[in-house]
């Protein structure tokens, strides 16, 4: 491509960059396009969307004039205010490497809709490139997820709470009085958990046909919820049915944005037609067709388990705990518990107490699953993690249903097995159980006959169903790795964690004699200099080396690791010799566990593995050089000579660590900056080079 001819108009391009986590990716792609686009004569302007908000945000005058716009992300970004543009959408990881093919291709991309994200332009990651994009279908439904999360927790919790602190055990189950003040915290409670469905369903449609799919995908995830809609009255289709409408409604709006209307209908296509007509059809389709067949699962479950009151009571529990983990909630889950709570009144209290059992297994295992092995989740997991372990108690199995969402390949097994052990052997014990109502709390208020085994029966339930859930969530990770791909952090991390929070972090354990300690505290820095004056220019204080947080100390002109693990394990000992680092196993643990959300190495022979964690008292960012350069999993397949480690406490982790990160990561797109910096001949020369970044 040539600059355009004399006297001919500027091409106008824009660009927005945006990677899922971090955002080193975000700045160095927009970096790699603005340096593209000066080359080649091109205006370019770059919204980053980071983990600090979207910056040099795109105004309504620069689309306006713009001949095309690139999308270089591997999270959703909302296209609608680029209608009637070319739009050509692709993973970041395409604006990092190939930024000139970029600009030629937008030019002739296909001209975004007025529908928003979708409309047609293609989709994320349609240009190929990395390989290592997520689908379609995972981004929406990870988007559903994330949206869903705050509502189970804020309504779990305060249902929790309110059962607790206001409710008493009676033969219907946990009752709150009506004058009580804890009835409306009750019912503020179960305002969430009813919404929790809905927007499960509604944003997982968002993400995949934008704006137009909300109202269709929310009221087709209501409609999942309410089984009297459907002739299912006393068992909707829960999380499963939401996701079931939400990739529904997405998929038929995007079918009717591709239908051909005429001109004047247009402008009210994505506020009137497409949701009226792909809520109605939605909705109809669930009420008709896919609603009969949960009403009938219902009634034969029920029957069938009818039938089965002289089987084995370790047969019949291990069946009542396999359904009631099933889909938490949905028709398989409620006709069991339904069935126990309807023999109560028979006076057989025994199947009430197979389903009391199974029913905190869910929460409970997911949470202490966040516990063991920390590094396999996010930390918006593990907040979820602690308020599942607390639901559980409560017997409010919909605590789960994040994690089953998010994984239920790994998850939904994993829960179900935990469950049918729990019901075996609460079965096989003869637990009773006089309420309708399951989880500790039905034994601490005296509703449970056999409370031991009641207890026994739970914890071993749980730890199967997290155990499992870990396992199987490695499988997949192994597998996604490749056969015979090491695991990133298996070796001698085990031996060095004695405390439960952190142990298995390593998937091996092997034992090394190179075990972390923390140096002796550095000694105390002389007293800065008084000012020479202004005749007298003073040489830059070390404290202007990103804001402080890198000094003499935190600097390594070669490093003697050979791996990944190494190099993060021996520049955390030298983050230890500033005085800053309370604990250097739980540093690494933390470094290796951000590793394992996707590689910190960001091509061009660069790595920035960063980490927040209270195991650092402060923040502090190391730099060390490798000759010889150590495979990080690198975007352009390239070994890290150039490696920053940032670290920061989590009560820190505010914008300041995250502008140096981009600060950095900006400065380090100059390849006449890398060099200076690789060819530095000692700290101080480092450090001279580094004092360049503003």
């Amino acid at each position: 491509m040539t600059s355009p001819a004399s006297g001919q108009r500027k091409l106008k391009l824009l660009a927005v960059t945006a990677c899922p986590t971090g955002i080193a990716h975000t700045y160095m792609a927009a970096e790699k396009l603005v340096q593209a686009a000066e080359a080649l004569g091109i205006d370019m302007k770059v919204e980053t969307q980071g983990s600090i908000g979207a910056e040099n945000v795109l105004s309504d005058n620069d689309v306006i004039d713009a001949d095309g716009v690139i999308i270089a992300a591997d999270k959703d970004v909302d296209r609608s205010r680029f209608a009637g543009k070319k739009v050509l959408a692709v993973g970041v990881a395409e604006g990092i490497h190939h930024p000139e093919r970029l600009i030629e291709q937008v030019q002739n991309a296909p001209v975004q809709g007025a529908g928003g994200g979708g409309g047609d332009a293609a989709p994320l990651s349609s240009a190929g490139g990395s390989g290592k994009e997520r689908s379609v279908a995972y981004k929406a439904l990870m988007n559903g997820v994330s949206y869903m999360i705050p509502f189970v927790v804020v309504g779990g919790l305060l249902i929790a709470i309110s059962l607790a602190l206001g409710g008493h055990a009676t033969p219907e189950g946990y009752i709150i009085p009506k004058d009580s003040f804890w009835l409306d915290v009750n019912n503020i409670g179960v305002a969430g958990f009813t919404l929790m469905i809905p927007i499960l369903s509604g944003y997982i449609a968002y993400a995949i046909g934008d704006r137009p799919a909300l109202v269709p995908g929310m009221i087709g995830g209501w409609i999942a919820a309410h089984g009297e809609l459907y002739g299912s009255p006393k068992a909707g289709a829960g999380f499963i049915g939401a996701i079931v409408t939400g990739f529904l409604a997405g998929y038929l709006v995007l079918w009717i944005k591709k239908v051909k209307v005429p001109k004047f209908v247009r402008p009210i296509m994505p506020i009137i037609v497409i949701p009226i007509v792909a809520t109605s059809v939605l909705g109809l389709l669930f009420i008709n067709v896919i609603g009969k067949p949960i009403s009938w699962v219902f009634t034969h479950l029920t029957d069938w388990l009818s039938g089965m009151t002289g089987t084995s009571a370790i047969l019949l529990g291990a069946i009542l705990g396999l359904m009631i983990a099933f889909d938490m909630g949905g028709p398989v889950n409620k006709t069991a518990f339904l069935f126990g709570a309807g023999l109560i009144a028979t006076d057989n209290q025994t199947v009430m107490g197979m389903c009391a059992a199974a029913i905190p297994v869910m929460p409970l295992g997911q949470g202490l699953a966040t516990l063991i092995r920390r590094r396999l989740y996010s930390e918006q997991e593990r907040e979820t993690g602690m308020a599942a372990l607390f639901m559980g108690m409560f017997g409010i199995s919909e605590g789960a249903i994040p994690f089953a969402a998010a994984r239920p390949a790994q998850v939904i097994p994993a829960n179900m097995l935990g469950g049918a052990v729990a019901g075996a052997i609460a079965g096989l014990a003869g637990v009773e159980d006089a309420v309708p109502h399951g989880g500790p709390i039905v034994a601490v208020l005296g509703a449970v006959g056999g409370v031991p085994m009641f207890f026994l029966a739970v914890a071993i339930g749980t730890v199967v169903t997290a155990i499992t859930t870990n396992a199987l969530i490695d499988v997949k990770e192994r597998k996604t790795r490749g056969a015979g791909a090491p695991a990133p952090v298996s070796v001698g991390v085990d031996a060095l964690v004695p405390e439960p929070a952190l142990v298995g972090v390593g998937a091996g354990g092997v034992r090394t004699e190179t075990a972390l300690t923390s140096p002796p505290p550095a000694a105390e820095q002389p007293e800065p200099a008084e000012p020479a004056g202004p005749a007298e220019p003073a040489r830059p204080a070390e404290d202007d080396v990103l804001s402080g947080y890198l000094t003499v100390q935190t600097v390594k002109v070669q490093l003697s690791a050979d791996s990944k693990e190494d190099a993060i394990r021996e520049m955390a000992a030298m983050l230890s010799g500033t005085g800053k680092v309370a604990d250097p196993v739980a540093l690494v643990a933390a470094a290796f566990a951000r590793e394992d959300q996707g590689t910190t190495g960001l091509g061009e022979e660069i790595a920035i593995p960063h980490a927040k964690t209270d195991a650092v008292t402060a923040p502090i960012v190391g730099f060390a050089r490798s000759a010889e350069g150590v495979e990080w999993g690198s975007l352009d397949g390239t070994k890290a000579k150039l490696i920053f480690m940032i670290t920061v406490p989590e009560a820190a982790a505010g914008d300041e660590h995250l502008r140096i990160l981009a600060l950095l990561s900006r400065k380090l797109m100059d390849s006449g900056f890398r060099e200076r910096l690789m060819g530095a001949s000692d700290e101080a020369a480092i450090l001279d080079v580094l004092r360049e970044i503003q």
